[in-house]
């Protein structure tokens, strides 16, 4: 196997170019007819701003993620996040994921069930323009963040507290992007 290791600013992870799908187990997928269901966007529009997210299940039965970045109104965000779902992580998972992107750098988020605003785990996932490529991220690598800035002292990621995850761009560069997932799975330590 064949690997790259990739350091961001949020989060050591490694780019797999093959791995055995036996020792995976399938969080999304798109394959199913109401997998859009599960989805939504968030963008920046929620605290003024203008950009423009959204999202499709495509032919291919991949989710794309696109549409234009904008710093106008204080704004520079947009997501897609499942909706809320107790999400069956445990201690010492990885996550991994197969995208395709633009060569931006997104952000994979962890939401957890608190009453805390704007409150999530962030990891960093730089992408290949037009290349797919398989991310993996342990969960121990994700950062604590509240409206985008690090939480210092939060500890690490409750697995059982995580019910909701998805990708945000927010790189302060303006202009059209485009991410593509195939699917989102899990890694159990140990295996």
């Amino acid at each position: 196997m064949k690997l790259v290791y990739l350091v961001g600013c949020f989060a050591y992870l490694m780019v797999t170019t093959a791995m055995a799908d036996d020792t995976l187990e399938t969080l999304f997928d798109f394959t199913a007819v109401d997998a859009a269901k599960e989805w939504q966007t968030v963008n920046d529009g929620v605290m003024g701003g203008v950009s423009d997210g959204k999202f499709k299940i495509t032919d291919a039965k991949t989710m794309e993620f696109s549409g234009t970045l904008s710093l106008a109104n204080n704004g520079g965000f947009a997501s897609v996040r499942a909706k809320a779902n107790k999400l069956p992580l445990e201690e010492g998972d990885t996550l991994v994921v197969k995208i395709r992107g633009d060569g931006r750098e997104y952000m994979l988020n962890l939401y957890p069930n608190r009453s805390q605003v704007a409150y999530s785990y962030r990891a960093s996932v730089q992408t290949k323009k037009g290349e797919w490529i398989e991310v993996k991220i342990p969960l121990d690598q994700f950062e604590a963040t509240s409206f985008g800035r690090m939480v210092k002292n939060a500890g690490p990621v409750q697995p059982a507290e995580i019910n909701a995850m998805g990708f945000m761009l927010g790189d302060k560069k303006a202009g059209p992007f485009k991410l593509e997932i195939e699917w989102i799975k899990v890694e159990r330590a140990g295996k």
